[in-house]
C-alpha cells in the first residue's frame, strides 16, 4: 500500500487507472484483513460463515487482477533504460522516472507475493466454512434427496 502511495505521491501530471486500482486493491485487503482478524479471535463477528469465504475469494480476484496488469503493462525492463522509462506510460509520470519504475516493480512482486497469501486464506476459510456446517454444495437433488434411516 505504501509503494503505491508514493507512486501516487510523485506523480507529476495524474496516474494511469491501474495504479488508482491498484491502491483501491490494497486498502480493500487491508479492510478486509481488519474485519478477518475480528473475526478469528471472536467468532460473533463473523455473521454467517460465508462471509470469510466471500471476502477472501474478493480478494483473490482483486490481487491478481492488479498483479497480471501491472506486470503486464511494466514488461520486464531495466529501470535504468531512459527509452523504455520515457515510453512506458506507468513510468512516464515522475521526476524521477527509475525510482518510480523501481517503486513499480516492487509492488507489482508484492501483489503476486499477496495474491498467493490471500490465496492460501481462501483455501482455509473454504476448509472452516465447509467443517462449520455451511452446505457449499447446493440445494439437494430433486427425487427424494436423503435416504430416510428406515431406509439405510
Amino acid at each position: 500500500m505504501s509503494l503505491i502511495g508514493n507512486v501516487i505521491a510523485m506523480a507529476t501530471a495524474g496516474n494511469p487507472a491501474l495504479i488508482n486500482y491498484d491502491m483501491f486493491v490494497a486498502a480493500f485487503a487491508m479492510l478486509s484483513l481488519f474485519y478477518l482478524i475480528l473475526t478469528a479471535f471472536n467468532e460473533s463477528f463473523t455473521g454467517h460463515p460465508i462471509f470469510p469465504v466471500t471476502i477472501d475469494l474478493l480478494n483473490v480476484i482483486f490481487l491478481f487482477c492488479a498483479a497480471v496488469a501491472m506486470a503486464a503493462e511494466l514488461g520486464v525492463h531495466s529501470c535504468s533504460n531512459d527509452a523504455y522509462t520515457l515510453r512506458n506510460h506507468l513510468t512516464n509520470g515522475s521526476n524521477n522516472r527509475a525510482g518510480r519504475c523501481r517503486e513499480e516493480q516492487a509492488a507489482t512482486a508484492f501483489l503476486w507475493f499477496t495474491w498467493a497469501l490471500w490465496t492460501v486464506s481462501l483455501v482455509f476459510s473454504f476448509l472452516d466454512a465447509r467443517g462449520g456446517g455451511v452446505n457449499l454444495r447446493g440445494p439437494l437433488r430433486r427425487g427424494g434427496g436423503r435416504p430416510a434411516m428406515s431406509q439405510v
